[in-house]
């Protein structure tokens, strides 16, 4: 792996957790929501990533590879005077658990943050080469 390649692994890896913190963002703000546009509780959103090939010389990136909705029931709580309850009273809240949505954003924000590093390490290890040469 060429020095230049780690500057397009790492971007690949940015892009890919920016995109993740992006739907973190959106699942915290509807942890309390109940009823989506389709008139349907919103359902918690789980990034997938995939390795994928970053030129000819063996290196690999990753790309997210679908946004997948969470298909666990949602929270029910009885509210019989709400406009939105069911024929039981009950209220169906979005299936976002906030703790998890927490761990997953530190995660991503970690990886954001390691994978920055990375690319300044490398710019570092570049331009004290060039100085070498000198």
């Amino acid at each position: 792996m060429s020095m230049f390649s780690i500057f397009s692994v790492s971007g690949s890896a940015i892009s890919a957790q920016s995109q993740r913190l992006n739907v973190v963002a959106s699942n915290l703000a509807n942890v309390d929501a109940v009823a989506g546009p389709d008139g349907k509780a919103f359902k918690a959103r789980q990034v997938v990533f995939q390795t994928t090939p970053m030129g000819g010389d063996g290196s690999s990136g990753v790309r997210v590879s679908s946004i997948n909705e969470n298909e666990a029931p949602g929270r029910r709580v009885l509210d019989p005077n709400h406009p939105l309850a069911d024929a039981q009273g009950y209220v169906t809240h979005s299936n976002v658990s906030a703790v998890d949505e927490m761990v997953n954003m530190i995660s991503a924000s970690r990886s954001y943050q390691n994978n920055v590093e990375v690319m300044n390490t490398a710019k570092s290890l570049l331009l004290k080469t060039l100085q070498m040469g000198q």
